[in-house]
């Protein structure tokens, strides 16, 4: 189970973003959450997302994850005490969660 800071990057009104922030909330994981202007994009986004630039990115223990739906599979596996989708949904669905 992670134990280290969380940190979110995103903005206010991204849907993926959100979509992060309730996997987080439902989860119960403390983290902090960075507001990104997705115009000009901060040095510390472009460092741990500098392919695709783009948010949402979760850094936990010192990596960083991209892609909402991936970030969420990496949330649901970390801190599995309380599932977000069951096993049967992720195997038969498993293209959609990443």
């Amino acid at each position: 189970m992670g134990s280290q800071e969380v940190i979110l990057l995103g903005c206010w009104f991204s849907p993926c973003s959100h979509r992060v922030q309730w996997a987080l909330k439902l989860k119960g994981i403390h983290y902090q959450f960075m507001e990104e202007d997705i115009s000009n994009k901060s040095p510390f986004l472009l460092k741990h997302n500098p392919v695709t630039r783009k948010i949402p990115v979760l850094i936990h223990d010192g990596k960083a994850i991209v892609d909402s739906l991936s970030i969420i599979e990496y949330i649901d596996e970390t801190w599995n005490h309380v599932p977000i989708a069951s096993r049967s949904l992720r195997e038969s669905h498993g293209s959609l969660l990443g």
